[in-house]
């Protein structure tokens, strides 16, 4: 079972209570969160166009949520800047049991209308479920902003107005990393390369990727404002985002060569070299073969080109990955994840970076423990995400993202708060590249078994943010064989809710629940336990104060959902070492 979304309305009811209130009272939905007036498009200026919200079927005769199979011709950008956001909802549109979770398929224009949808996002470790009703805006009886290529169709439109709501206003969806929203819609893993300085097997490992259902995006830099959404010679655009749809090999002229789709959510405006839709290196390979990879190829913004002119062209690359396993290699791995929250406060916990030595040690500081070395270096794998929260719904208040940055430094032991003079002597093990004003940050590290202590930090001292900290520790994969896609989802689902409950208990964000709400937390997991077994538990994980920490926790919990699974029953969990 998925895990169980959030409803984000302020009354607290859900998309089917508000539906159902609508058609017994024979009145279509009006969202009063996020009501149909000029602060819900734009915060920082009056609407530059005359927008009227208009209602699907008043703007068309027939109107259908999707028609023929949502895919990426149904997303053709409008008068927003959020490029970003459309190259990852055409990511989305191929992978579809995650659209079915993002874009829910219990609602539509049959007897259950309403005028109200839902859609769902992946926001700081849990799903929320996000309800809208359809009143869009529109000029002249069209569609302005994101819409179909098709003009009765209504899913896209409707997907960009929850997350404009989930984000405070449209306006709040100008600028973005499209890695951002593919995360929202997953809860995936990202990770980012440099074409011009990636691995000599970039083709590989973004390929990779694309098998194992990864989203990807690409986009090229600019140097300057005046070059945003220029237009090159060859037909692409500068600082614009694009969506990578697929990649092939194909045997030209006796050799393979290599070649990677993408797709600019114009919906048109295309890369005119070599491999594009007309030219003639396509009448050159097998006419099969042409028939499909091209397809129904036509001018709708989507194109192929060969890799090296790929990546001569482009120089960013974001890949969302729904496991954390290496793309770099064919191991499939068991991973730990470890979630730590904060955030830093002026005059408290707000110290800047490494550059600011006399604040620096009065970040937070989280402990992190890498005790499983791969078998070939005897090194640790471990991706780390630093993430600001809440960020675009504060641009309404004058607030953007922060510039961000991590530090990893070996931890003595048996300190809590290291002070400054241990910065001042000890360099850090491991850091991000770069501050950068962006949502997220993650970086993937090889390091040696031991302790560490994980600094998240701003770059100016006095900034204040609140943030979350994914952590992934890859491990090896043990005898009992390979955790495969399918199986990661499913345990992925359970991490989640597991996360959740201990959230739920850690009432005073101390990381900590109490013991005494073991078995309640347990039994919410469906996991039912005798006393004498719950007394063990209690004995093995709680400490003086009769608290679990989040690490005992999740060790607990993931043990005895291994027994479970293995033993189908709980009369031999008596036996478990605790």
């Amino acid at each position: 079972m998925p895990a169980k979304s959030i409803s984000t309305q302020a009354d607290g009811k859900t998309f089917e209570q508000l539906r159902q209130e609508c058609l017994q009272k024979k009145k279509l939905f009006e969202d009063p969160d996020f009501p149909a007036c000029d602060s819900s498009l734009y915060y920082s200026q009056s609407v530059p166009i005359n927008f009227e919200w208009k209602r699907p079927g008043q703007l068309c005769e027939n109107p259908e949520f999707i028609v023929g199979g949502a895919d990426r011709t149904d997303i053709c950008q409008g008068e927003l800047g959020d490029c970003w956001l459309l190259a990852a909802i055409a990511s989305l549109t191929l992978h579809k049991e995650t659209l079915a979770r993002v874009v829910p398929n219990d609602q539509g224009f049959d007897r259950s209308y309403a005028g109200i949808f839902h859609f769902q996002f992946w926001q700081h470790n849990r799903w929320l479920d996000v309800v809208v009703d359809d009143r869009l805006p529109a000029v002249r009886n069209r569609l302005v902003l994101l819409h179909s290529a098709s003009n009765n169709e209504f899913w896209s439109a409707l997907l960009e107005k929850a997350y404009a709501k989930l984000n405070g206003s449209y306006e709040s969806l100008k600028g973005g990393s499209t890695l951002e929203a593919m995360e929202d819609f997953t809860g995936g893993v990202g990770e980012t390369y440099e074409t011009k300085s990636a691995p000599t097997d970039l083709f590989n490992i973004m390929k990779k990727a694309y098998d194992r259902g990864s989203m990807m995006g690409c986009s090229i830099d600019i140097t300057s404002s005046a070059e945003s959404e220029a237009q090159t010679a060859s037909g692409l655009v500068k600082g614009h985002a694009y969506s990578i749809t697929g990649l092939e090999e194909v045997n030209y002229r006796g050799k393979k060569v290599k070649l990677i789709r993408i797709r600019n959510p114009w919906g048109q405006v295309e890369w005119n070299g070599a491999w594009s839709d007309e030219s003639r290196e396509w009448n050159v390979i097998d006419s099969s073969e042409k028939k499909r990879i091209l397809q129904n190829s036509m001018d709708d913004g989507e194109f192929w080109m060969e890799f090296e002119d790929f990546k001569a062209n482009y120089d960013k690359i974001e890949i969302c990955n729904l496991t954390p396993d290496s793309l770099m290699d064919d191991t499939k791995r068991k991973w730990e994840v470890n979630m730590f929250e904060g955030n830093w406060i002026r005059g408290s916990t707000a110290g800047g970076c490494r550059n600011f030595i006399d604040t620096f040690w009065t970040n937070p500081q989280f402990k992190l423990t890498l005790l499983h070395a791969d078998d070939n270096n005897d090194k640790c794998s471990v991706v780390i995400a630093l993430m600001q929260k809440n960020r675009r719904a504060l641009r309404k208040e004058g607030l953007d993202l922060q510039t961000i940055g991590f530090a990893l430094y070996e931890a003595p032991a048996d300190e809590d708060h290291l002070g400054k003079d241990f910065f001042r002597y000890n360099g850090s093990k491991a850091r991000s590249k770069t501050y950068i004003n962006v949502r997220e940050i993650s970086e993937r590290f090889t390091l040696p078994p031991g302790k560490y202590l994980l600094v998240p930090t701003t770059f100016q001292p006095h900034d204040e943010a609140d943030f979350l900290i994914p952590c992934v520790h890859i491990l090896l994969v043990d005898n009992s064989g390979q955790l495969e896609f399918q199986e990661f989802k499913v345990f992925w689902e359970k991490m989640k809710k597991w996360i959740m409950l201990f959230i739920s208990y850690d009432t005073d964000r101390s990381g900590k629940m109490s013991s005494y709400e073991l078995r309640i937390a347990l039994k919410a997991a469906g996991m039912h336990l005798n006393t004498k077994l719950l007394q063990l538990l209690g004995l093995r994980f709680a400490d003086e104060n009769y608290d679990i920490d989040f690490d005992d926790y999740l060790t607990c919990i993931v043990r005895l959902e291994n027994m479970f699974s293995e033993y189908q029953g709980t009369f031999l969990l008596l036996s478990m070492n605790v």
